[in-house]
């Protein structure tokens, strides 16, 4: 029986060599009608089972015959809470009675084996070394599900962690798409649930030694685009640091410089003109009356 393995990276995407996964649990069987029935069996026990609607017995009124037996010429009536009246009551409707479906275990665990391993041979399962969370920090998941490529549209990610791990159940909640659960609490329909498994080592019996964390391709690019934008807006200062003492000294004198009075010519004209219009002005007055 050749073994399955699983693409292993660590907390913060760094591709490690793949991983041998535990040949107990992923062996290639695939049994769709047991998935199938655990599946029909856990929506089932979802239901409250609450729905009721009221017979005759339960509506109010209608307790006296609207008419007499005979002599009116109308079909005899009872009550006027009978299903065929408006108003009346449901004849065979929805009652509260409980949905649950019993599963036998064997059953349980072999639809669980199952679906991790249709996630195996789908190459939706990845390890992840360890989930060392000082605090939580959603960015963290967010951070690495991009670096892995899971993260876009509308795939939905499952994260299992050994036991129980707060600071990852806290940094993933607020992500729309992804759900972390312990390894041993997750179920058939939560495997089928999601397109992406990520799966912490130790939960599948290894231990995986810490690698050198290595930056992604698309931020090492981006460093180097920033390194050259800066490098090109620092050069035209030198340049302009670098020119000659001449011409530098040139263009500080024409600032210097104050601006050229206009000729004086310009004014004469004007007094000129000035004068010619006196005379005018004083023809225009009225003679004063000599007494």
């Amino acid at each position: 029986m050749n073994s399955i393995d699983a693409a292993a990276y660590s907390s913060q995407g760094t591709e490690r060599e793949r991983v041998a996964l535990p040949a107990g649990m992923f062996d290639g069987t695939v049994n769709n009608a047991v998935m199938h029935q655990v599946v029909k069996a856990h929506l089932a026990n979802q239901r409250q089972g609450t729905h009721k609607t009221k017979t005759r017995g339960f509506v109010v009124g209608g307790n006296q015959k609207p008419w007499r037996q005979k002599g009116t010429g109308r079909a005899r009536q009872g009550s006027t809470r009978a299903p065929q009246w408006v108003g009346g009551g449901t004849v065979f409707g929805p009652i509260p009675r409980s949905y649950s479906q019993d599963i036998p275990r064997k059953i349980k665990l072999l639809a669980r084996k199952s679906a991790l391993n249709a996630r195996a041979r789908e190459n939706a399962l990845f390890v992840i070394d360890a989930f060392d969370f000082a605090a939580p920090k959603t960015s963290r998941i967010r951070a690495l599900l991009q670096r892995l490529d899971i993260g876009a549209g509308d795939r939905k990610v499952l994260i299992l962690t050994d036991g129980v791990n707060r600071n990852v159940y806290l940094s993933g909640r607020n992500l729309p798409n992804v759900q972390v659960l312990p390894f041993d609490e997750a179920s058939t329909y939560d495997l089928l649930w999601c397109h992406v498994v990520l799966v912490e080592s130790a939960a599948l019996g290894h231990k995986l030694e810490p690698v050198a964390e290595r930056e992604p391709p698309e931020r090492a690019a981006r460093a180097k685009a920033a390194k050259s934008e800066s490098a090109e807006a620092k050069t035209p200062a030198s340049r302009a640091k670098a020119a000659p003492r001449g011409e530098t000294r040139k263009s500080a004198a024409k600032k210097r410089a104050p601006a050229r009075k206009a000729p004086a010519k310009s004014a004469a004209p004007r007094k000129k003109a000035a004068k010619k219009a006196a005379p005018r002005r004083a023809a225009t007055r009225p003679r004063r009356k000599e007494k």
